[in-house]
């Protein structure tokens, strides 16, 4: 019973080599797009005006293209528009709404960070397991061969976990930035729509 469970438990190990294989190449080519879009939404961010103190008023006039990403400004517009007698009940889902989405797009690179390194790991100790046999059998040639393929999933898997680490580090601060951006222009937005309202009402 005991060599049946060792024999099924090493032929499900072996069996998972080649997927493990394919996954983190394509992983890598996957973390090779990623940061090429990741630059290119750097250099636009790069590019933007600092508003520094001014973008209160900047908000209140409209004049925020030049010193906010697209997708803050495409939330800052649809705040615009929210008019009735429900503003805070639609800005508050629409806040919500926007804040998930920002963090969602978060989600793949947290699982990249986690993914990398575990994958790595198993296409590390798999070709170890067959080293060691053929080293047990006397085929240094085999086991060299092995090592060469473990330590290379192990490079790639580590790789992949530190670059993923550090653009989630990166987009993080600016996804928490744009949300701030968006709460201050749907507080100014609805104050504005409040003093209107009570300036009608006058």
């Amino acid at each position: 019973m005991t060599a049946l469970l060792k024999t099924f438990i090493y032929l499900v190990s072996s069996s998972l080599f080649f997927p493990v294989l394919l996954i983190l190449a394509c992983l890598v080519v996957w973390i090779l797009v990623y940061t090429g879009s990741f630059f290119r939404e750097w250099i636009s961010r790069q590019r933007l005006r600092d508003p520094g103190n001014d973008l209160p008023e900047m908000i209140l006039t409209g004049a925020y293209d030049s010193c906010l990403p697209h997708s803050v400004i495409r939330v800052i517009r649809r705040l615009e528009k929210l008019n009735g007698k429900k503003d805070q009940v639609l800005v508050a889902n629409l806040l919500r709404d926007a804040e998930h989405k920002m963090w969602k797009s978060l989600d793949r690179l947290k699982i990249m960070i986690r993914l990398g390194p575990g994958l790595g790991l198993i296409g590390t100790l798999i070709p170890m397991g067959t080293g060691l046999a053929s080293l047990g059998q006397g085929d240094i040639g085999q086991l060299s061969q092995e090592l060469v393929v473990a330590f290379t999933t192990t490079v790639a898997g580590m790789a992949l976990g530190l670059v993923s680490y550090v653009l989630f580090t990166i987009r993080r601060r600016w996804k928490e930035q744009d949300i701030k951006n968006i709460e201050l222009a749907a507080e100014l937005l609805c104050t504005r729509i409040i003093e209107t309202r009570s300036g009608k009402a006058a």
